[in-house]
């Protein structure tokens, strides 16, 4: 076996620990903001009360150091049922999708149409994700807002909970409802820490700010034996500075100040560390992403295995007006070089509009990116079977490989065809009436959403669910 592959590279051994040291540097020197009473007292004790300056926290270069030593180097995550489903960190490791983004609108498939996001949107978009072959989880898609505001978050978790058995990427957006959702799993499955399929996502407020809610949900999902995501979103020339030097460092730095406050909570916690950099145009008032940004992500990713810490990058996401051009750019762009990096997770696939809304043409059309990407980064065989010198010579100079035995057993198989979009001649697509790219992705998608079945356990669950929720919308 002899498998060449694509790879990407960026930063050079040397640059690499220079990245490391400034960023220790800044953390020494700068520090961080920790606005968690809780937190902030125990850092008094560990760091001293010396490094601590009322809120901001100066982290000494040996306790980065201990952080990233102790961090656990692989993550194994399992679905609801128990069943291993991929390892994330690693030598072998290879980048993981997930679709979903915390969305208030939901996308018409047949027109484009933005809608308020609703607790049905929730349940078909998981059940979607959960039926897309290439997607190895399914992050929170939306938040519904067809319940009551208090406990959005409740009853968005329930719907993502029940529809899909797939490992779990889980945002809150009320802080105070975490725990909440905690007790509501727990209640529905168990222990969530003895084979996890739930990584709850966190993120710092850049510039240089461990804001409350984050850290104080940390702990409650470390306590539980729970992998946690510490990624931060930035835009450039506005939270971070412009260049994207400038942008690593600030992000890197408040990335192993959570490292260091989730190893102190407890140490070997499972933690998963990664950012979201896009720039800020200040014309408009809006975040886009930039081919900068995709090499912050690549440099990130480097400066994570050089720790040995498992990664969670950007899906390149945001940037359509639904599944068009300028989405299609930008996801491939990022899903085609971030394949081709050490690996992590790619967790929010199907956003458009800024963030905003959802589209299910984008989570179906990105499916079939992620195919190609993954064709693509794992390379193929050379060696002297896969070269085939005894078949070429049967053949002979000038004849056809068409009905070469290795022809007859792989042409079904040894390349890549697109469920959605025929190879079609001029004539064949003139005939056809000359339909729109964006018309076919539509009436597919309608179809492909015809047969999404829930879990057998669905009901089941959802009534508990419902029954939980209706003692804490009481209490």
């Amino acid at each position: 076996m002899n498998n060449v592959r694509p790879k990407l590279t960026m930063l050079t051994e040397e640059q690499i620990r220079e990245v490391h040291d400034q960023t220790l540097t800044l953390l020494e020197t700068i520090g961080v903001r920790v606005d968690s009473p809780s937190a902030l007292e125990m850092l008094k004790n560990r760091v001293g009360s010396s490094m601590v300056n009322e809120r901001t926290v100066r982290f000494p270069r040996e306790l980065v150091e201990w952080a990233i030593k102790v961090a656990p180097r692989q993550i194994q995550m399992y679905d609801r049922r128990g069943n291993l489903r991929f390892t994330i960190g690693g030598t072998e490791d290879r980048t993981r999708f997930g679709i979903g983004v915390t969305a208030l609108y939901y996308q018409e498939p047949h027109n484009d149409t933005p809608v308020l996001f609703e607790r049905k949107h929730m349940r078909d978009m998981v059940r979607l994700g959960n039926k897309l072959p290439n997607y190895d989880m399914v992050s929170t898609v939306g938040i519904v807002r067809d319940v009551p505001e208090h406990l959005t978050d409740v009853y968005g978790s329930l719907e993502h909970f029940v529809n899909g058995t797939k490992p779990m990427v889980l945002l809150c957006s009320d802080e105070h409802k975490f725990n909440d959702v905690m007790e509501m799993f727990e209640l529905l499955h168990g222990d969530l820490g003895e084979k996890p399929f739930i990584i709850p996502y966190f993120n710092p407020v850049s510039p240089l700010v461990m804001n409350e809610g984050t850290v104080d949900k940390m702990k409650v999902a470390i306590e539980r034996g729970l992998p946690v995501i510490i990624s931060n979103y930035s835009m450039s020339g506005a939270t971070t500075p412009i260049t994207p030097a400038g942008t690593i460092a600030v992000l890197l730095a408040e990335l192993l100040a959570g490292l260091v406050i989730g190893q102190l909570y407890k140490e070997g916690a499972p933690m998963l560390l990664g950012m979201l950099p896009v720039y800020f145009d200040m014309k408009t008032l809006m975040n886009f992403y930039d081919p900068q940004s995709i090499l912050v992500n690549i440099a990130c990713s480097e400066m994570m295995a050089f720790y040995g810490i498992p990664h969670c990058g950007t899906s390149g996401s945001g940037t359509g007006w639904g599944m068009d051009l300028l989405a299609a750019e930008t996801y491939w762009m990022n899903t085609l070089t971030f394949s081709f990096t050490k690996g992590g997770l790619a967790p929010f696939v199907g956003d458009t509009l800024g963030s905003k809304a959802i589209s299910p043409l984008t989570f179906i059309y990105c499916n079939e990116i992620i195919d190609q990407t993954l064709r693509l980064s794992s390379g193929f065989q050379l060696d002297s079977a896969s070269i085939g010198l005894s078949e070429i010579e049967k053949v002979g100079p000038g004849k056809s490989f068409v009905s070469a035995p290795t022809t007859l057993k792989k042409y079904k198989t040894g390349y890549y065809v697109n469920p959605i979009f025929q190879r079609w001649s001029m004539e064949k697509w003139q005939q056809a009436g000359q339909p729109h790219v964006q018309k076919v992705l539509s009436e597919y998608a309608i179809e492909y959403m015809k047969d999404m079945p829930a879990p057998e356990d669905h009901d089941e669950l959802l009534a508990k669910g419902e029954e939980f929720i209706s003692k804490l919308g009481k209490s």
